[in-house]
């Protein structure tokens, strides 16, 4: 794969959640390895090899946007954050159309176990703008996922709630490439106190 190839998947981060189980402290904001969990997560794509990153924020996103080094990120605000993922992957993916975008590889902040190594391989996945990929631990479909933006109106048009591209990806199961990546990474999620201890 060349370099340019990569210039044309574009990663999409999804920071904007308020943490409702972890008493209201957005995920974005939480300290990891000394820094912002969002600034972490950016440094993860970049180093996986997009070099254009736009992050959806939303709880909290001034202090988010005053906290966390975002810079060479394009930064999208979700008003809607509270209705759940679904609205961010919408605002993000809206904030691609015509950047010459052709796929967007979607990650979340909370899941810190899932480093450059998994990311690049998702990434590797990209052929054109009709692909379909997404990361598997042990078979089972997790992320980050990478749409082609031949997918991208549909996929907005079905994401609601929590539910994100869940429903598109179940009706599309057939097309999506697994990317095998139990081996490099952990799909944990930071949903609640108690993982809290997976942060450094």
């Amino acid at each position: 794969m060349t370099e340019n190839h990569h210039d044309e998947v574009a990663g999409l981060l999804l920071a904007a959640g308020g943490g409702r189980r972890l008493g209201g402290r957005p995920k974005a904001l939480l300290t990891h390895r000394g820094r912002p969990l969002v600034e972490h997560a950016v440094g993860v794509l970049r180093a996986a090899g997009c070099a254009r990153v736009h992050v959806v924020l939303g709880a909290r996103a001034d202090e988010v946007r005053a906290r966390a080094d975002l810079s060479g990120c394009v930064l999208v605000d979700n008003p809607d954050w509270a209705e759940g993922m679904g609205s961010s992957l919408r605002a993000g993916l809206a904030s691609l159309a015509g950047t010459g975008a052709r796929a967007a590889l979607v990650s979340l902040v909370d899941q810190p176990g899932i480093g450059p190594a998994a990311v690049a391989r998702v990434l590797g996945a990209y052929e054109d703008e009709k692909s379909l990929a997404s990361a598997a631990y042990d078979g089972m479909r997790g992320h980050p996922v990478l749409f082609g933006a031949a997918h991208w109106a549909d996929i907005a048009a079905t994401a609601t709630g929590d539910r994100g591209a869940r429903a598109y990806l179940k009706e599309h199961v057939a097309q999506i490439r697994l990317v095998e990546c139990a081996d490099v990474a952990e799909p944990y999620d930071i949903d609640t106190e108690a993982d809290l201890r997976h942060l450094e």
